[in-house]
């Protein structure tokens, strides 16, 4: 583990996990953020490449580890699990280990097999086996199941593959999670939001620092190199949705020679990704608020035009209901039937994070509607004689979970691992509440929302020393297929031409359509991407519509399925 030192590109709290403490504990009792927090005196210092890391053509895959020993998946019929292992630093190949969590779906069509296409699905964070497990047999073309495995993998941190963890058990981190601020609105509450941040930062350089400091998105590049030898591919077939993207110019940059087909869906310029901050919140580079806000606008502008199929327009016009329910929620959180006799409280930010989390999915759209509908009767906005108007037949914790967000657990450190290691923040936890509410100002519930993400990092006092930072050129042969949704929430579609024009032959795909990502969105793209991973042809400048317009009687489903994580939303557990 490698600690920064006060001349570091981001400041941190302290050098060790002990002395994070105590200057997390100096937070809390003040209540102000002390002055000598941020320095933001020295300039910033670059991430160093790994050796020789561009022109690295092949990891080195331990002589003893040479093929995959694949078994049956628990609950999981048709697909096969394995775990690998794969250096822990680079730079010391034969020494320590780490291990990989690694799962695929066989080809039908095993005589015509041409290969294995590695999926990452997204996060920094996101589990890749579950999420295969998830979307099986419906996350491509059916040519693309008959001609390749589909494989995925938990990158070294996340979910089952030796994880990063903040705390010593998984209900010691849902305590504080349920302890802590959501999001804050006051200068009181920016102190305490920032302690926390603090609290969290330190609890997690204790807990998982020894992984975080090998987390970075190049590490997880590498391993999929590994993977690649071990699955037997001359060459690398790989499909990125959203932060999968930065994972996939990493690759390209470091193994240029090794990439047959890459399939880059919702694209974040890596260039916005690793900095510099100067000074600059990582969401207003990344301009989440700003794709949240303009799909959210579409929201309400087909929600107008779907008459009762939304059902925030027998309550009003629509824009104006869900700021009231918004400026109501602020004043006081709602006590909210659970359906079983007890309550559950619902403030402000969960209203936005539900609001945002929809935006991935137009077939979420008319929940969300229901959602803010049903918030609006109960906080007064609408007339509780105008309930009967809405009938959706659904209480909030069944929209909670048709929407997908009354989960599972899932691990922090994972989510924080590769975004902490690899990004740059502006190095001043001070001067986050000033510049969260800028950005709020600008674009209301998602600036405040999105504004924060990184904080924790601020306070993480490790980094890894082979991440890979730029220059982001690209040097592969092959033709890339770069993919964008035109009002995609999470990463933004103003991002897909600069990501296209790092690569010598990049053919771009656009989506016009709603939501983050193209799985299970267009039958068009899904026949386009296929036709690309198998016969490495693409048209560039294709255009492809979405099957269903949202508020359609056909865009509901019944299914709670995951969203494509976008990158790291996190504010708190």
């Amino acid at each position: 583990m490698t600690l920064r030192s006060t001349a570091s590109r981001r400041v941190r709290a302290a050098r060790t996990p002990a002395l994070s403490l105590l200057f997390v504990g100096s937070l809390l009792a003040a209540g102000a953020v002390p002055a000598q927090s941020a320095t933001g005196a020295s300039p910033p210092a670059e991430h160093p490449a790994a050796p020789n890391a561009a022109a690295a053509s092949e990891t080195v895959v331990p002589a003893s580890a040479e093929d995959i020993s694949w078994s049956a998946c628990e609950g999981a019929k048709a697909f096969e699990c394995a775990t690998i292992e794969v250096p822990s630093d680079y730079d010391e190949p034969r020494g320590a280990t780490t291990e990989v969590a690694v799962t695929r779906l066989p080809a039908t069509d095993q005589e015509n097999r041409i290969g294995s296409v590695l999926v990452n699905f997204g996060g920094p964070g996101g589990p890749g086996v579950s999420g295969l497990h998830t979307y099986g047999e419906g996350l491509f073309d059916a040519s693309v199941h008959e001609r390749f495995d589909i494989v995925s993998f938990d990158p070294r941190a996340v979910g089952t593959s030796d994880p990063a963890t903040c705390f010593p058990t998984a209900e010691a981190e849902q305590e504080f999670g349920a302890k802590a601020l959501p999001l804050p609105f006051t200068r009181a509450q920016n102190a305490r939001f920032l302690g926390e941040a603090a609290v969290l930062g330190a609890t997690c350089t204790l807990f998982g620092g020894d992984r975080i400091a090998t987390a970075s998105t190049a590490n997880v590049a590498r391993d999929m190199d590994v993977l690649r030898q071990r699955l037997g591919d001359d060459k690398l077939t790989y499909v990125g949705y959203s932060y999968g993207t930065i994972l996939g110019a990493t690759y390209g940059k470091l193994f240029p020679e090794n990439v047959r087909a890459l399939v880059l869906d919702g694209t974040v310029d890596p260039r916005t990704w690793t900095g510099p901050a100067e000074g600059e919140l990582f969401v207003a580079r990344m301009r989440q608020a700003e794709a949240g806000t303009e799909t959210y606008e579409e929201f309400l502008r087909l929600c107008v035009g779907a008459g009762e199929r939304c059902a925030l327009n027998a309550l009003g016009d629509p824009a104006e209901v869900v700021e009231d329910v918004y400026a109501a929620l602020k004043k006081e959180p709602v006590e909210v039937p659970a359906g079983d006799g007890t309550t559950v409280e619902v403030g402000y930010a969960d209203l936005a994070t539900v609001a945002f989390s929809s935006m991935y999915d137009t077939a979420y759209w008319p929940l969300l509607a229901d959602y803010a509908a049903e918030l609006a009767v109960l906080t007064g906005v609408a007339p509780a004689a105008r309930a009967d108007a809405l009938d959706s037949g659904l209480s909030i914790s069944e929209l909670l979970r048709r929407l997908g967000l009354a989960e599972d657990y899932e691990s922090t450190g994972g989510g924080l691992a590769s975004l902490c290691v690899d990004a740059d923040f502006p190095g001043r936890p001070a001067s986050y509440p000033r510049k969260v509410a800028a950005l709020d100002e600008q674009y209301p519930h998602f600036g405040l929302l999105r504004g924060w993400v990184g904080v924790h990092c601020e306070f993480i006092s490790v980094q890894d020393e082979d991440a890979y930072t730029g220059p982001w050129e690209q040097a592969t042969e092959e033709p890339v297929l770069v993919v964008g949704t035109r009002f995609d929430p999470a990463t933004h579609y103003g991002f897909t031409a600069p990501y296209a024009s790092l690569w010598p032959d990049a053919r771009t795909l656009t989506v016009e359509g709603w939501g983050h990502t193209t799985i299970n969105a267009s039958t068009c793209a899904d026949e386009a991407i296929g036709r690309y991973l198998i016969s490495l042809e693409a048209d560039d400048g294709a255009v492809c519509e979405q099957d269903r317009v949202p508020f359609s009687p056909e865009a509901l489903r019944d299914d709670a399925r995951p969203a494509v994580p976008a990158p790291r939303i996190l504010t708190q557990p």
